[in-house]
């Protein structure tokens, strides 16, 4: 189905509808007429506000992770932290899987997409052209950028800090500014940057005349089109591979879902930490931390981390089960709302990492012997793994399905 035809075509990336991609007023956007979905935004100076940015984050980032982030002092005794201790610490305890999520997802893919896109906007504005490998850089990019969680390792440290404050006291550094800094600007780069900006550079062009076009193929990366007839194996454009949809889609869900099923019971049945004063201590579940919480007049935090640790991954793993069955049942109900439904899921579901970024940024802080310290428990292996395998289950969904399988429900009801 083609809607407005009277430009380039474009494809929505949640429905498959297509459009023809119309001139827009600076900082107007396009949506979809069917699902909502944003088709393309008008960002004047796109590329040239991108690299300013993102160079911007680059400096920041260095200074994150040059600097002391947080400091504790406690009874004359300063233990001194940076970036990186929470990690090391996690593999120091013999939990190297979680302390390489929590490397991943707050250092390396953050560095990743920044020093990604610095290469691909030099490129375009200084040379006027894509730079070598443009194609296998962006693919990275896109691949990784929903993994780079910036934000949710922000409010990680507020939280940490606030639970500290009855424990020691904590002294800032110049690095958690920096951090502060690189958040922002990191995400203020996100949002200036217009993908049609950068591919214009490219002379591979979506077929004009949708007549011609036997079976749309949507590249997942890019977002160019391309005539099925032609039986193209990659993008022309990122180089790519091509599927009408995404391979195995209903199959590779339900393996990930019924898999994080699992691993959420012993992640709420195992501590996922202990604290350890003068020598004693006791393990804490997720709820149990969140009890403590609460019991201390931390209700914000307690809600905070309890909505993000509980609530979020049920409900996804609720609402991922229920569009899979509506996949099945053909289901015409609500499209439009579903789809919106499978958009708010995919969007909240990295913010469960914060419970491991919590446990990390403790164990990584606290360690002052006999005093004070706080372990790693089991329990927080598993939630890693859960919160992990819930964002695979997402992205591994097609919200194109739903669509599919609503129009061959009504095609056969014809």
């Amino acid at each position: 189905m083609v809607d407005n035809l009277t430009g380039e075509l474009i494809a929505c990336h949640e429905c498959d509808h297509l459009y023809r991609i119309e001139p827009l007023p600076p900082g107007a956007k396009a949506s979809c007429s069917h699902c909502g979905g944003l088709l393309y935004r008008s960002i004047p100076n796109s590329l040239e506000r991108s690299l300013a940015l993102y160079t911007s984050a680059f400096i920041l980032f260095i200074l994150a992770n040059s600097y002391p982030f947080l400091s504790l002092e406690f009874s004359g005794r300063v233990v001194v932290n940076n970036l990186l201790e929470g990690g090391l610490a996690l593999y120091r305890m013999g939990m190297g899987e979680l302390g390489l999520l929590v490397f991943f997802t707050s250092i390396l893919f953050p560095l990743a997409v920044i020093a990604g896109m610095i290469y691909l906007l030099s490129g375009a504005l200084f040379m006027e052209r894509l730079p070598p490998a443009a194609g296998l850089i962006y693919r990275v990019i896109h691949a990784v950028d929903p993994w780079s969680l910036v934000s949710v390792f922000m409010l990680a440290v507020l939280i940490a800090i606030v639970k500290l404050q009855d424990l020691a006291n904590v002294i800032t550094g110049i690095s958690l500014y920096a951090l502060v800094g690189l958040l922002i600007i990191y995400s203020a780069a996100r949002a200036s940057f217009d993908p049609r900006a950068l591919w214009a550079l490219s002379p591979a062009r979506t077929p004009v005349d949708p007549a011609n076009l036997a079976e749309v193929l949507t590249c997942h990366a890019c977002g160019l089109l391309h005539d099925g007839r032609k039986g193209d194996a990659e993008c022309r454009r990122c180089k790519a591979s091509l599927h009408r949809r995404k391979h195995n889609s209903v199959m590779k869900t339900w393996a990930l879902l019924c898999a994080a099923a699992i691993m959420f019971i012993p992640a709420n049945l195992y501590p996922v930490l202990t604290v350890i004063r003068f020598g004693r201590g006791a393990p804490n579940t997720i709820l149990e931390g969140v009890e403590h919480l609460i019991e201390d007049g931390m209700w914000g935090l307690g809600l905070i981390v309890f909505v993000a640790s509980i609530v979020v991954p049920v409900l996804k793993l609720i609402v991922l089960v229920y569009l899979q069955l509506s996949l099945r049942k053909k289901s015409q109900w609500r499209l439009r709302d579903r789809t919106v439904l499978y958009r708010i899921t995919e969007v909240i579901g990295a913010w469960s990492m914060v419970d491991v970024f919590l446990v990390a940024l403790l164990t990584g802080l606290v360690t002052m012997g006999t005093l004070t310290t706080i372990r790693p428990g089991i329990g927080a292996s598993f939630f890693g793994a859960v919160v992990v395998l819930t964002m695979f289950a997402a992205s591994s969904f097609d919200p194109r399905l739903l669509w599919d399988e609503a129009g061959s429900a009504s095609a056969n009801k014809d």
